[in-house]
This record gives C-alpha cells, structure tokens and sequence, in this order.
C-alpha cells in the first residue's frame, strides 16, 4: 500500500507530506484547493506523462517520492527482473524530479531508473480512475480492452499479435511481388541496364585514385623529365662537370691514404654511400626510359575518368559506392526474376501462419466470451447494489476481420429501464450513471487483481443522495480487501472514510499555499457539515453531519 507521499513545489504546492493508511482514504477540500494536483503528483511518481508547467512558478525544479509498504511478490519478482533488490522489509520508494525546463530524474529505491521502468514497476501498485476514463466506456473500441483485463488474456494476446504481424508481413511481401507486371518488366529492363553499364566498365577499388595520379604526372611530365635528367647528371656527371660518383671515387682514395694515419676515419663509408647513390642512379635512368610522354594514354586515362565521374553522377560518389549499388541491382533483379518460386513459398508460409493467427484468435475468442458472460453477471450485481437494480448490462459480440487485437468485436450495451432493449451505452448513459458503471467495472476487474492500491478520482461525479451513499458503502467495502484512496465532493461518500484528508489553500504574501491535514473526529464533522451546506454551517448542518457519520459507524461500514 502507499503509506507516505512527498510533494514539493508541484503547482500550489510548496511542501505536502501526506500519510495514508490502509483501507478508505478520502480527499475533500474546496473546488481549486488543488485536490487534482494531489492526483497529477502522484501520477508524476508513478512515471506517467507530466508537463514542466506542472513546476511550482519560481522554483528550479519539483520533487515527489511515494513510499510503498507490504509490496507484493508480482512487484518484488518485477523489480528483480528490472535489476532493482527489493528492501528487505518489503517497502519501496520511488521518486521523480522535474526541472523548470522539463528535464527529469528517476529513482526506484534510492537507485536512477528510466521513466519507463518507473511506469512497468508502478503498475503493480497502484491502479488510478479519473474522470476522464468515464468517456472510455462511451468508445466501443476501448471495451474489449476491459474483458481482457477482467479475463486475463495478456499472455495469449501477445503470442496472437505476434503471430498476426508475422501474416500481415508476410501479405505486404506477397503484395509487393503481385505488382503490375508492366511495371515490372519495366524494372527488369533498368535494373539490367544498370547492371551491364556497371559491369562493362570493369571497376576496380582505388583505380580512380592510381589515374589521378598518372594524369597528373604526365601532365607534369616534361617538368619531370627535366628534374630527372638533372638529377641523373648530378650522380653519374656530365662532359662539363664529374658527378657525385666520381667525386665520391676521389674522396674514397684519399680517405684510403689517412685511413693509415687516422684508424677513425674509415673509407668503407664512404664506399656504402656510394653503392646507394649509385643504385638510385639506376632507378633514374629506368623512370626516364619510361618516361616518354605519350598523348594517347593521356588520353586514355582522361576517357576512364570521365566514364568513372559519370556512373559516380548515376550509382554512388565512389567506385566502391557503385559496386555496392551493383550487387543490390542484381539481387533485386534475382529476386524479380525468381519472383514466382518465392511466391509459391511466401503463400504456403502464409497459409500456416493464417492456420496458427486464427487457431490463437479462435483460443482468444473462446476465453474472451467466457469471460464476458461472467463479467456481465457481476457488473450487474455491483449496479444493483449501487442503486440501479433495473439496469441490465450485456456484452454485445460481433465475429470480424482479424485485426491486432484478434477477431472479436465487443460492445457494452445498457437497459435503464424495464421491458428496453439494451443498446450502446454511449447513447443513453447519464454522467451519474456512467459514473456508477465504470465504478463497477473497475470493482469487478479489482477482483482479481492484485495491485494493492485504487484511486479513485471524483468517481461520484454526476450523482447524489441515495446513489451517493451506495457509492460510498461499495468503496468502503472494497477497501477491505485492498487500500482505498478517494477524491470526493460528496459527503455521504467521505463519511465512510477510515482517514479524511483535507486539502485546503491560503494565500499569503500574494502567493497561493495548498495544505493536506488528516481531520480529527471533530473536524471530520465541520468538514462534512461545509459540504453538505456551504460556508453557511448551522447548528443543524452539524447535526447532520454528526448523524451521516454515526449512520455509517452503526452500520458497521465506517468509522
């Protein structure tokens, strides 16, 4: 159960600590004293979507943490499954930090999380209505979402709609192969055009860089020759002039006479020197026999560069790009031209997974209905006791195509009046009927399930009196077997509370402060008599709230 929430600079709010307890909790308090923003900061701890405009005006950042008691063993195999150690006492503490400029911070036990991590470990705790979940009963589509929460489907749903995107995959590839044919013969015909033109240039990685090369040597090529010749003559000599060879012949002869003198001064150095110098010579004079300038291979080489600059304009900026482009021309082509041995095997693939999608919608179906019948029945029941014995509800069943969310189309449809027929719900439903449905359905599919904390926001909306009172008696009533917490404007509903929490607003230096005190037995009756008769309380008033409380302590259904 949520046994301790912390608020601080959320909206009104500067700093709020509020302490719950088990069964009914019931928030009252007048309209704008920020009884929704107690909802909306639980909401932000338990990682649903918030606005930044959420952040208390002047303040650098809010901040809110819930701590959780007696967590279940579906939360501590969640939490453990999510890398989180659950606290050996069995409470949890989840937190959330939003800045002014929107960024925020998550925390489960003390440890960062995500906000989706935050969102799956808050599920299992607390199951939130508000007011605005009532329109969901007035769209068809979102009713079949309740049978498979009451039925408990999710485990055969998932393995359906993995199956049904696998079908749907496979009738998108088949599509794709049935296109036009003309379209795809005139595929073929550029596809294979691509191919050849790519093909009969003969490409090879890196020789665009190796003719760039070679075209600006010969382009640079009598100013090469120059450099070599000179470079030549300059090693092997010339008629004017001995070259460094010759130079290096006389110096070794001379070192040769001090060698006998000097023992550091060695000639064989010099001779080492020589015998490289004397190979680079012949390097020269092999690139000079080479070096003949020769218009044509120019002119080949700027023909080879021009065709590689125009298939880099068509296939891809490099020579590797268009090879790449030619290998998945050529599957594609492959995959055309072999289109009906692949159709013959995606539609045989096709029929077993038709087989498998509808084996599971039919399973899905089979359980769906079971569990309608039986949903039914006990929405009823809670209706009756809710003070609308006459109305009859039914789940309408429809057989479709099949689609995400199997081949069933559920409907709920309502009677209000005897000898009626039942017809959608959203057609005839008042907000205080609706109110008292979803009420039930939220009751109904509590049953089973284990999250051990509901909150029900102004879920009396639209009735009062006797209604009102039912109401009350049912969530005091279900507070029995889990933690209850209420946002009511209805005195017969907070009457039933075990904790009544106010929420109310002063202002002070021009500043709005929103406040939550747990009543006394005395302020209980204050706060129910400001209810029930405005800010106007009487001597009466407070009788009456005296008696609704002393009504429900009797019957046993309150405190």
């Amino acid at each position: 159960m949520l046994s301790q929430l912390f608020i601080q600079n959320i909206a009104v709010i500067e700093k709020v600590q509020v302490i719950f307890e088990n069964g009914l909790n019931v928030f009252t308090g007048e309209t704008g004293a920020g009884k929704s923003i107690v909802i909306d900061a639980i909401n932000a701890v338990l990682g649903n979507r918030i606005s930044r405009d959420l952040v208390r005006t002047g303040a650098p950042k809010a901040f809110v943490t819930a701590l959780f008691e007696d967590i279940g063993d579906e939360t501590k195999e969640q939490l453990l499954s999510l890398g989180f150690e659950p606290e050996e006492d069995g409470s949890l503490l989840l937190a959330r930090e939003i800045s002014a400029d929107g960024k925020t911070s998550c925390k489960i036990g003390g440890r960062p999380a995500t906000v989706s991590i935050l969102r799956e470990v808050a599920q299992s705790l607390i199951n939130i209505h508000g007011q605005h979940d009532n329109q969901s009963l007035l769209l068809p589509e979102q009713h079949l979402g309740y049978i498979d929460q009451f039925g408990k489907t999710s485990a055969l749903l998932k393995e359906y709609r993995v199956e049904y995107a696998y079908y749907v995959e496979l009738q998108r590839k088949l599509r794709q192969l049935q296109s036009d044919e003309r379209e795809k013969a005139q595929r073929i015909d550029l596809l294979s055009y691509q191919i050849n033109e790519i093909s009969a240039s003969a490409l090879m990685p890196g020789e665009e860089e190796e003719l760039q090369a070679s075209k600006k040597r010969m382009q640079n090529s009598a100013k090469i020759i120059d450099a070599l010749h000179t470079a030549h003559d300059f090693l092997q000599g010339s008629d004017e002039q001995d070259g460094v060879l010759a130079l290096l012949d006389q110096t070794q002869e001379q070192m040769q006479i001090l060698g006998d003198y000097y023992p550091q001064l060695k000639a064989d150095r010099i001779l080492d020197i020589r015998y490289e110098l004397e190979e680079m010579g012949e390097t020269l004079r092999d690139i000079l026999s080479d070096a003949e300038i020769d218009p044509a291979e120019l002119d080949r080489i700027e023909e080879r560069l021009d065709l590689i600059f125009r298939l880099k304009r068509k296939y891809g900026g490099s020579i590797e790009e268009i090879l790449r482009f030619e290998e998945q021309a050529q599957q594609e082509l492959d995959s055309i031209t072999h289109a009906e041995e692949l159709k013959a095997k995606l539609e045989a693939e096709r029929a077993k997974s038709e087989v498998r999608m509808m084996d599971l919608a039919k399973q899905l179906s089979e359980k769906r209905k079971a569990a309608a019948k039986e949903f039914q029945e006990q929405v009823c029941a809670e209706l009756a006791f809710l003070d609308m014995p006459s109305v009859k509800f039914t789940v309408q069943t429809e057989t479709g195509e099949p689609d995400e969310t199997g081949v069933d189309r559920m409907e709920f449809y309502i009677s209000t009046n005897p000898g009626e027929p039942p017809k959608p719900i959203g057609k005839i439903a008042s907000g205080g009927e609706l109110s008292r449905i979803m009420l039930s359905l939220k009751n109904v599919i509590a049953e089973g399930d284990r999250v051990g904390t509901l909150i029900f926001d102004e879920v009396d909306t639209g009735v009062s009196g006797r209604a009102a009172q039912k109401i009350g008696r049912k969530l005091k009533q279900a507070s029995g077997g889990r933690q209850i917490i209420c946002v009511t404007h209805l005195a017969q509903v907070a009457a039933f509370a075990d904790t009544h929490l106010l929420i109310a607003k002063t202002v002070r230096d021009s500043r709005t402060f929103t406040t939550v005190k747990t009543l006394s037995q005395e302020e209980r009756v204050r706060e129910l008599a400001r209810i029930m008769g405005g800010e106007n309380i009487t001597p009466t008033v407070l009788a009456s709230a005296r008696e609704l409380l002393l009504q429900t302590k009797e019957s046993g259904n309150g405190k």
